[in-house]
């Protein structure tokens, strides 16, 4: 296969890391006092996944973080988290009840309701993907998929990856071209995370952290660092949360498309 690069965008990588920022990132989004941070960094020792039951100061500490940011959409901090969603699997099969109660119910209202929800998008894209004009439309074959979903969770494995750290380190090595795109506000995959593993693969700096821009507007910040001939260039998109083009189509179509094309962002 001649790989030339590839990209990545929100990525997890170290679990365990990855979520273990969601308190710092918490912090720097002032979801959590200066206060608490500072007590439950101290008594936790940075460790939040992982707590021992018999640290009662660093267990009380995160029931008070808890408390804090559970009601929090993961996905973008700064979007509701809504009762209505996509479905959730339910054993090894979609709930399909779930979608047609929600969807039943959005289609009947008369007037849009006052607090949109993002949920509302998957919702209805289940409606229109399993549409068999849309399918026909899209030359899907028939009889290949009896039911589309988002999330497809059903193929069965073991899942034994618990880090795809050193993946990166070897491939940094192979000369390749990477980017690493993710939403400053997402929460599900902070961004403190992916620049702490990137930084530890000890690349060479080529461009410091810098802004970059879209129609002469700061469309988040980049950096850009090599090893040999492979050169990672790492981005926040600004204002973004998880699946960071679904909430900044204009800004990440611009970031991919300089990127392809071997310009700066």
């Amino acid at each position: 296969m001649n790989l030339q690069g590839y990209v990545l965008g929100n990525p997890t990588t170290t679990p365990h890391d990855d979520y273990n920022y969601r308190i710092p990132f918490a912090y720097m989004k002032a979801l959590i006092s200066q206060k608490q941070y500072e007590s439950i960094k101290t008594n936790c020792k940075g460790e939040y996944i992982n707590v021992d039951p018999n640290n009662t100061l660093c267990v009380n500490d995160l029931h008070t973080v808890t408390d804090c940011i559970q009601k929090i959409y993961t996905g973008h901090i700064l979007e509701p988290t809504c009762s209505l969603t996509s479905p959730k699997p339910v054993g090894s099969k979609l709930d399909s009840s779930l979608l047609e109660e929600d969807a039943i119910h959005l289609l009947s209202l008369t007037q849009i309701p006052e607090l949109w929800c993002r949920s509302y998008n998957y919702i209805f894209s289940y409606i229109w993907a399993n549409n068999e004009t849309v399918q026909r439309a899209l030359h899907i074959r028939e009889g290949t998929i009896r039911e589309w979903v988002r999330c497809n969770e059903s193929l069965s494995y073991t899942d034994d990856v618990f880090s795809t750290l050193e993946y990166h380190r070897n491939l940094v090595k192979k000369g390749y071209r990477i980017l690493i795109y993710i939403g400053d506000h997402d929460m599900v995959i902070p961004h403190i995370s992916t620049y702490a593993w990137i930084e530890s693969l000890n690349l060479t700096i080529a461009t410091d952290w810098g802004p970059w821009f879209v129609d002469g507007q700061i469309a988040g910040y980049t950096m850009e660092s090599y090893y040999k001939k492979s050169q990672l260039t790492y981005a926040t998109v600004k204002g973004a949360g998880h699946t960071a083009p679904e909430y900044k189509p204009k800004e990440c179509f611009a970031m991919v498309n300089r990127w392809f094309a071997y310009y700066p962002l």
